[in-house]
């Protein structure tokens, strides 16, 4: 199927999207994590878009979507998450299955704690909603977000560096041969760009917001129990593998599936998450 490359005026921000296949069939709605774009779905919307309507937004301050000062606009998860709601409107999509890697989870998962109706299943890559799930790679992070300080931003700022991008996509994965350098390389271009520091430094203060958020979500969980799909990579050290199974605490029926890799596990897993995907999705909706 073709890929579309598309923007939608938000506000005064312009969201890119990607977006491939047929309008009549099942959405799913992919969002990205940090510190990437919508660019990590390209293999994932390929191998879905025959049977599905694959749709994938870069964040205002991410990727091709408009990079607003922090000085003019609020980079919050709150606020963010907003704008993705405005964004499945302007869309009209009334029911979808939310994919969320990352930063995406606390994006989403405020989408779905508010409109249920619109959750037809939760497919969670590497997102977490428990603090078990919380590695110590992220402990720089973590200062930072308790003391904001000269040292601990210093900490912070390490995450923007090519290296941890770097070591983001190639750590504990299988076969670095499947990890395309252009992902690194693109998310890095990004990173780079004047002003971009501040921004993800905004974001970085705000993670605290997320971790309160923890108990909401969790509740959510317990009271709707969405059908859920958890790929998760074993390897990661940044979102560690408890977080996956802390989630079987609200939603027993989740599917959980650890896979050999790393924090991106689409890099080397694309086809296999697919296969697991159209699996879950075809049990729960019936044969497309």
């Amino acid at each position: 199927m073709t890929v579309n490359f598309k923007t939608i005026k938000i506000n005064h921000v312009e969201i890119f999207y990607r977006e491939s296949g047929d309008l009549d069939k099942p959405v799913i709605l992919l969002l990205h994590g940090f510190p990437s774009t919508s660019f990590m779905f390209r293999d994932l919307i390929n191998d879905l878009s025959e049977k599905y309507r694959v749709i994938a937004p870069d964040y205002p301050g991410y990727g091709q979507s408009t990079a607003v000062s922090p000085n003019e606009f609020n980079y919050t998860f709150e606020n963010l998450s907003n704008y993705i709601e405005q964004f499945i409107d302007a869309l009209g999509l009334k029911k979808l299955s939310l994919y969320m890697h990352a930063y995406g989870g606390p994006i989403g998962l405020r989408i779905a704690k508010k409109r249920p109706e619109l959750i037809q299943s939760l497919i969670i890559q590497n997102a977490n909603a428990y603090l078990e799930g919380i590695g110590e790679a992220l402990s720089p992070l973590v200062a930072y977000v308790k003391n904001q300080t000269p040292d601990t931003e210093k900490g912070a700022r390490g995450f923007l560096e090519y290296d941890a991008t770097k070591w983001q996509y190639y750590h504990g994965v299988k076969d670095t041969t499947k990890v395309s350098p252009d992902s690194i390389v693109i998310d890095q271009y990004y990173l780079t760009r004047p002003g971009n520091d501040e921004i993800q430094l905004a974001l970085f203060r705000d993670y605290g917001s997320n971790l309160e958020k923890y108990e909401e979500w969790q509740e959510y969980f317990q009271k709707k129990q969405p059908p859920t799909l958890i790929l998760w990579g074993k390897n990661d050290e940044l979102f560690i593998p408890q977080g996956a199974k802390a989630y079987r605490k609200h939603l027993p029926e989740a599917k959980i599936y650890f896979i050999n890799s790393g924090h991106f596990i689409l890099e080397e897993y694309h086809e296999y998450a697919a296969q697991l995907i159209d699996k879950f999705l075809t049990n729960l909706i019936g044969e497309i």
